[in-house]
């Protein structure tokens, strides 16, 4: 189920490893009251393997060359505004250059986004694709607090997710929207129940403060920073709130920092829909037959009556659990944020239609954090967590319903899933902070800012907005004309160049700069 703002890129590295499956805490110590925890020392030793929470598997892997990947805790307050106080840990993760020591710039720390996602996990999965940056870096990332290891919030059980996860999102008459706002508002009771003190302390402005403390503890001057998806907010609110601070910075995947709540869906029902046209456009114009359609309109029209008629009888999915209108919608959400998933969107709706929802059900358990095993990672728990402690709109059932019909022409497939999404935050334990983040950063200096034209999630109009609201002279925006989720993954030498060549070498692109 989508909470008031999904914007994500962590997904992609698990989506992978569950596909190729399916188809072959809080410190709370007063020990660190009275000392500077500035001044604390990090224990690097190698990294346990990730945890449920994080999403289970094995320990990361070396990298090419056998470098090994060292985890360590950093004490940080729970509670900012009381740097005396209770403190929280948070879980970093790092690889060590592998240039000349003569060469090391610092350590480039690693957002991923969510929010919700578990850098500890993420980073290792991508980490080859960071080989170039590595020769003048060290790698970082880290576990933001409320997620993972880092006093990881969790609303509800594997058996009660389970069941959540098959609910109907996207109610037709009263009875199913009181259901649906009945299952929301237990979701959010368990997260109060389950987090304790953590939960008026997950916003973006603390993670961004546990950031500068991350800065001073690696023992850099500046932060080198790769921000993706919700991680382009995060690195937008530390340079508001450190903008002599901020060292090379590069946003992907951009959240647009000037909307709501509402208008962050709107703009992703536009986004997704946009990707499912593309999807369909390039299904149908291969030169073998598309199976899932013979013109884009039917490609479009198949999978709307497939999601009507799940509506009102589910399919068999991964067993016990059956293919819902919900699970499949969020299934093909999932295979839209990048177009590497596409055949396997192609494959899961040829088999749907046939009456099996195996494939479409992996891709959603993928995006909602099931492992194979029926475990879930926190994801969705810290995405619900951080969302509602940052977003001050709260939106009841008369409201989604007028707000219906623009949700329906923005996108006739996801319209009503994520306008239905804004009751995400029903009777939350913790007041919102802001209707939108403040990312105006004078004095700092250029952040590379890239859109992508087809990303469904963080649409491209997000990077223009970013980078204006960062201010003139901050923010310098670079163009992608690709598919998917992000652009520096994607590989295309042109991204590649430009943001290498700043974070290397320091070279800003220039202004207005497009890659295709």
């Amino acid at each position: 189920m989508p909470t008031q703002s999904t914007p994500r890129a962590t997904a992609l590295a698990a989506a992978t490893l569950l596909l190729s499956a399916a188809l072959a805490g809080c410190g709370g110590s007063d020990d660190s009251k009275d000392e500077d925890l500035s001044a604390q020392k990090l224990s690097w030793k190698d990294c346990p393997a990730p945890d449920a929470a994080e999403g289970g598997g094995e320990a990361p892997s070396p990298l090419p060359g056998g470098a090994e990947w060292q985890c360590a805790t950093m004490k940080a307050p729970l509670d900012w505004s009381k740097p005396k106080g209770d403190t929280v840990d948070i879980a970093l993760i790092k690889a060590a250059t592998s240039g000349d020591k003569g060469d090391r710039i610092g350590s480039l720390v690693f957002n991923f986004g969510g929010p919700g996602g578990s850098g500890i996990t993420t980073l290792p999965a991508f980490g080859e694709d960071y080989a170039k940056l590595r020769t003048r870096y060290d790698l970082v990332s880290f576990d933001p607090r409320g997620v993972g290891r880092s006093a990881g919030i969790r609303c509800e059980d594997d058996s009660a997710l389970d069941t959540y996860f098959q609910q109907d999102s996207t109610p037709d008459d009263e009875a199913e929207r009181k259901k649906h706002v009945d299952n929301v508002r237990e979701f959010n009771n368990g997260c109060e129940k389950n987090a304790g003190k953590t939960l008026p302390h997950v916003r973006t402005t603390d993670a961004a403060r546990d950031m500068d403390l991350m800065r001073q503890v690696l023992g850099d001057d500046k932060l080198h920073y790769f921000g993706i998806s919700y991680g382009t907010e995060l690195g937008g609110v530390y340079a508001h709130l450190f903008p002599k601070k901020v060292g090379r910075a590069v946003f992907d995947a951009v959240v647009d920092p000037t909307e709501t709540a509402e208008q962050g869906s709107l703009g992703q029902a536009k986004g997704f829909q946009l990707a499912l046209d593309n999807f369909a456009k390039d299904c149908t114009s291969q030169e073998a037959d598309c199976p899932v359609g013979d013109t884009e309109q039917d490609v479009k029209d198949r999978i709307a009556k497939l999601l009507k008629d799940l509506d009102r009888k589910p399919i068999r999915g991964i067993p016990p659990r059956e293919l819902t209108q919900t699970a499949a919608t969020n299934g093909i959400a999932q295979s839209l944020y990048s177009k590497d998933f596409w055949p396997y969107l192609t494959q899961g709706l040829e088999e749907a239609y046939e009456g099996d929802g195996k494939i479409l059900m992996a891709l959603s358990d993928s995006m909602n954090g099931r492992n194979e095993d029926g475990e879930y990672s926190n994801i969705q728990s810290a995405n619900v967590s951080i969302n509602c402690a940052d977003d001050k709109a709260r939106y009841d059932t008369e409201y989604v319903e007028k707000r219906l019909p623009e949700f329906r022409k923005a996108s006739p497939l996801f319209g009503d899933y994520l306008a239905w999404g804004m009751v995400g935050c029903t009777d939350w334990a913790v007041e919102g902070q802001a209707d939108h983040p403040d990312v105006s950063a004078g004095g700092a200096p250029p952040i590379v800012v890239i859109g992508n034209t087809g990303d469904p999630a963080t649409p491209y109009e997000g990077a223009r907005k970013m980078a204006q609201a960062l201010g003139k002279g901050v923010g310098v925006e670079l163009t992608y004309k690709g598919q998917g989720h992000g652009a520096y993954d994607s590989k295309n030498k042109c991204v590649r160049n430009a943001v290498d060549g700043y974070l290397l070498e320091g070279t800003v692109p220039k202004e207005g700069t497009v890659c295709s």
